[in-house]
């Protein structure tokens, strides 16, 4: 197979990206580095494997990410449709049987006729045939630096960390209880509750426990909505209350009230044999999580399936470097897709891998590219990407701020959202006429 794109990055972005192209009819090949080099959070060499978390976040589409998912399903997206048919119980959340999840996308994009898959590392990409970059946040050092060369520019970086999982048969049923935060979806989570002497004893073994270290030449800026627990709790003794331990909408049955913190784990996989700490993730070395997190009611004798880790992100400077359909601008054949191009979360790198899989081969075969109306969440993203600010330009995830007011004002907050998701379906349905989807 003569290919007429080439797409390097199996990840959630790659993948998209591939399927888009291919299902319009492009010869594509996907290059992707794993199983023969490994990354250092990745464990399978399955295409499109979740390293962080196996929560997409919100399905509500009166939320953001919710709204997100909605056009992406609009949009024919592979990796949504594939969440849907592995979804798990996570309340109003969409999480997924990860090892299931990631299986699947490998048999439907090995399987597809369009689509060559190639399991070796790209170290210097050729960009005789236009490329689609998605080797996402944790591009390998010689890739990055193939790519500084090409681009003439630094990447940027900051520090994200993943949470631990714990086997399900090593928790003590008998001090938690099942439940999810206001009632929505069930008792889909399990809540280990804290009293206050327990929560302050926790965070005192927080903040004395010994961390990864990290060069002292490097500062290490973190992605605000994936902080680690413990450099929340460097903050201040509270801060924990309002962020991954808050106990609010949550009642312990066996106490007859809310209780003073709560520590919630999500199911992981299908069967419920595991389950993750949510909002835990951490810089702490390995024996300091097992003795700390034990001290967790529930958790005493916590037999751990994974710890967490810290690890370095890499993003470009998008709006320096990219136009609206993520094809660098001095160069009219290489497009970026994914994390790399400052996005955060799983949903917004699904996204602009789909943006880019489109534009490509609309671009490939002569015809314009119209990008997604910014009224749209999608829309609303990818014009943060290519037109945000370029001085202090930071990753971000989808959210109400991005998208344009409504000409019309509304005081309430719910209807207001309504009319925002309203108008946003309407401009997607009115986009995929444009493209002829």
């Amino acid at each position: 197979m003569k290919p007429e794109l080439v797409i390097i990055g199996g990840g959630l972005a790659g993948s998209e990206a591939a399927w888009q192209a291919a299902e319009r009819g492009m010869k594509v090949l996907l290059y992707e580095m794993r199983p023969g080099t490994m990354t250092d959070v990745h464990r399978t060499g399955d295409l499109a494997e979740l390293v962080c978390s196996n929560s997409f976040k919100s399905g509500d589409i009166f939320n953001a990410h919710g709204l997100l998912k909605e056009e992406l399903r609009m949009l024919g997206s592979l990796i949504i449709m594939t969440a849907d048919k592995n979804r798990i119980p996570a309340g109003s959340a969409l999480a997924v049987d990860r090892s299931e999840f990631s299986k699947m996308v490998t048999e439907v994009i090995t399987s597809h006729p369009n689509i060559r898959l190639i399991r070796e590392e790209v170290p210097e990409p050729s960009f005789e045939t236009p490329v689609i970059i998605a080797t996402g946040p944790l591009t390998s050092d010689k890739m990055a630096e193939g790519l500084r060369k090409s681009i003439g520019y630094d990447f940027i970086y900051f520090y994200d960390a993943i949470s631990p999982i714990i086997s399900a048969g090593s928790i003590d049923e008998t001090k938690v209880f099942r439940a999810s935060r206001y009632n929505k979806g069930g008792d889909d989570y399990i809540n280990c509750p804290m009293s206050r002497d327990e929560y302050e004893n926790f965070y005192n073994a927080i903040m004395s426990a010994e961390k990864t270290p990290v060069k002292e030449f490097e500062k290490i800026p973190y992605f605000e909505g994936c902080m680690p627990v413990d450099a929340l709790a460097e903050r201040g003794m509270d801060t924990l209350l309002y962020g991954p331990l808050k106990p609010v909408g949550l009642r312990d049955p066996s106490a007859g009230k809310e209780p003073y913190a709560v520590v919630q784990l999500r199911q992981e996989d299908r069967f419920g044999q595991a389950y993750n700490m949510v909002g835990f993730q951490t810089r702490l070395k390995w024996p300091e999580q097992r003795r700390v997190f034990r001290m967790i009611p529930g958790l005493e004798e916590a037999e751990f399936l994974r710890y967490g880790s810290l690890h370095r992100n890499t993003y470009i400077n998008s709006p320096l470097l990219l136009d609206d359909s993520l094809r660098l601008k001095k160069t009219d054949n290489i497009y970026f897709a994914g994390q790399i191009v400052g996005v955060e979360g799983y949903t917004e790198s699904v996204a602009m891998g789909l943006i880019a899989g489109i534009s490509a081969t609309m671009h490939i075969r002569g015809d314009e590219f119209i990008p997604p109306p910014a009224t749209a969440a999608i829309g609303a993203l990818l014009n943060y990407v290519a037109a945000g600010g370029t001085s202090d330009f930071q990753p971000m995830n989808v959210n109400w701020g991005l998208l344009p007011p409504l000409l019309r004002k509304i005081r309430d907050k719910e209807m207001y959202r309504k009319k925002l998701v309203e108008r946003a379906i309407k401009d997607i349905e009115k986009w995929k006429t444009q493209l002829k989807m």
